[in-house]
């Protein structure tokens, strides 16, 4: 719960600080006095949008402080140790948790979570945990079907969130299965056409086989061959002056000359020379036969091996053309075959895909039909319970009566919620969207947040003016309402009615002091003579009229007698059960 809220520079609120606590608090102020600023300030802390139009004229920024008691362990502290923050332990259940907010004059804004810097979105997300705020625009959001929708699944409790689980579970799954059978079909032309592509271009790789550098040593052989008269004339040179027939000195009997020159002297200093030179002979002989074998080769090849040698360039040069090279030519024969099976398999792989989706539309219709049924269950006890309380809201003769029906398949399942309300004997029930009038929608809000804090309790509630358009004994009601909620949450309602105010435990008031030219407003906790006071003004605008303090003495003792009753019988067993 909140336990303070201290505010600075928000709208006309200089500085104030709002001590709350447990149980029922009332708001209570003047008109202009800044109560809306109270909303706007817990807003903030909650993570909703900054405007600079909440500063404070004159400040250069508005900064909003709260102090929560949270328990020790569970979502909200996990998620504020995940932000980097900390919560103070205060025993062993409960921890103290600090969060803040500022607003500059430009609009900048910054969060703060357990002591440390944090994105508005942590607020955000530790407040789905702490708060649930009502006010003008949520009690024109019940008129919306998903919100009609989401207060029945919150009644219904964990059958209805079990199985809307499975359902969300099998919904996703139907999805991504008829997506995925869906985007085949539409591509299958287009996949047809890459299948005929990729066939005719492995095939063409198939067929001419090539191998990994057949393309540089085909080119290294045919410039060779294009030159074949010019490198026999270079060989054959080359060979006879190594080795010749013809009657001219060659360096092979040249180097044997000399070699047996110095072996016909017997002198061992010359023997290292004469063993070179017989070396040199050798390798003389060697490089001729090799020159031999090079020009037998070059004789028996001839123009027809050229011609070969071009023909098989040809068939190459194409593949190059076409991939680059013949090395990613063969990379690409192992992919596109790859390739070509996928595609080769789409209509066993839209066959398997259709079969698929049929096993996962039964699937989600199975699971549509149980969370149907649980919705059904859930919204016949609703509707029986929402009627009782509508009933003691001063509407005697009301009925709501809460139908699903069916409607297109959605995350959230097939089923259509709405709220029917019959105000008066013999009327048709009619959606609350189209028949309610602002104060019968506020207390049928209302009733509903008392009915489902039975099922799925929240820590804090907060409305703002949710008694707009009612009065009397009807307003009476609603603060008795809002009093027996407090017996299982914190209630905080900024309110207009001494009938409501009356029941609340702890009465804060919003004042505001004028200078002539700027108006600052605080906030007072109001005992004794001066609650009467305000009581008697929000009664009658005169605060020291007997006729109104009477009155309102009187209201402060029913409110004090209410909160003293014991618990109604159909309230103790919600709260045991939830405990």
């Amino acid at each position: 719960m909140i336990e303070e809220m201290r505010l600075r520079g928000l709208g006309v609120i200089a500085e104030a600080t709002l001590p709350l606590g447990p149980g029922f608090t009332a708001i209570t102020g003047e008109t202009g006095a800044g109560k809306t600023m109270v909303v706007t300030g817990l807003g903030l802390l909650l993570g909703q949008r900054a405007d600079s139009s909440v500063v404070r004229a004159g400040s250069g920024h508005a900064a909003v402080d709260g102090v929560w008691t949270v328990p020790a362990r569970g979502p909200v502290a996990a998620r504020v140790e995940e932000a980097g923050g900390e919560v103070e332990p205060l025993d062993d259940d409960r921890a103290e948790l600090f969060l803040g907010r500022t607003v500059t004059s430009e609009g900048r804004s910054r969060a703060s979570v357990g002591g440390r810097s944090a994105p508005a979105g942590v607020l955000a997300d530790v407040a789905d945990h702490l708060v649930v705020v009502h006010g003008q625009s949520d009690q024109l959001r019940l008129r919306s079907a998903s919100a009609q929708r989401d207060a029945l699944d919150r009644f219904g409790g964990e059958p209805v969130s079990d199985a809307l689980g499975v359902y969300r579970e099998a919904f996703h799954r139907h999805r991504a299965v008829d997506d995925e059978l869906r985007a085949l079909l539409e591509s299958r032309d287009v996949r047809a056409r890459e299948a005929d592509d990729l066939r005719s271009a492995v095939a063409e790789i198939e067929k001419a086989d090539p191998q990994p550098g057949e393309d540089v040593e085909l080119a290294a052989r045919a410039e060779r061959l294009a030159n074949a008269e010019e490198l026999r004339r270079a060989a054959a040179a080359a060979h006879d002056a190594l080795s010749s027939d013809l009657d001219v000195p060659d360096a092979a009997t040249l180097v044997a000359e000399a070699r047996q020159a110095l072996e016909r002297v017997d002198d061992p200093a010359l023997r290292p020379n004469a063993d070179e030179l017989a070396d040199i002979g050798y390798r003389i002989v060697d490089a001729a036969t090799a020159l031999s074998a090079y020009l037998a080769d070059l004789d028996e090849a001839g123009p027809r091996e050229l011609e070969q040698v071009e023909e098989r360039r040809a068939v190459l040069g194409a593949l190059v053309r076409r991939h680059g090279s013949v090395d990613d030519a063969l990379a690409f024969l192992a992919t596109g075959s790859a390739r070509l099976m996928e595609l080769d398999d789409d209509g066993e792989r839209v066959a398997r895909l259709s079969a698929e989706r049929d096993r996962a539309a039964s699937d989600l219709d199975a699971a549509a039909a149980v969370l149907s049924s649980a919705r059904k269950d859930a919204a016949e006890r609703l509707g029986r319970a929402v009627t009782a309380e509508v009933r003691a809201l001063a509407m005697p003769d009301a009925l709501v009566r809460v139908d699903v029906g069916e409607t297109s398949a959605s995350a959230s399942g097939r089923d259509e919620v709405t709220f029917l309300l019959a105000a008066h004997p013999g009327a048709e029930p009619r959606p609350v969207a189209r028949g309610a009038s602002g104060g019968e929608l506020s207390r049928v809000m209302l009733a509903i947040e008392v009915v489902i804090a039975g099922t799925d309790p929240v820590p804090t509630f907060v409305f703002d003016e949710v008694d707009a358009g009612i009065g009397g004994a009807a307003a009476i009601e609603v603060g008795r309402r809002l009093a027996m909620l407090a017996r299982s949450a914190q209630v905080i309602a900024v309110t207009h009615l001494a009938q409501v105010a009356a029941f609340a435990g702890n009465h804060l008031t919003v004042e505001k002091a004028s200078d002539g030219s700027v108006t600052a407003s605080s906030v007072r906790r109001l005992t004794g003579r001066d609650r009467e006071a305000e009581m008697a003004r929000l009664l009658s605008g005169m605060p020291d009229s007997d006729a109104a303090l009477t009155h309102a003495r009187e209201l402060l003792e029913l409110g004090a007698a209410t909160a003293a009753s014991p618990l109604p019988a159909d309230r103790i067993e919600a709260r045991d059960a939830d405990s």
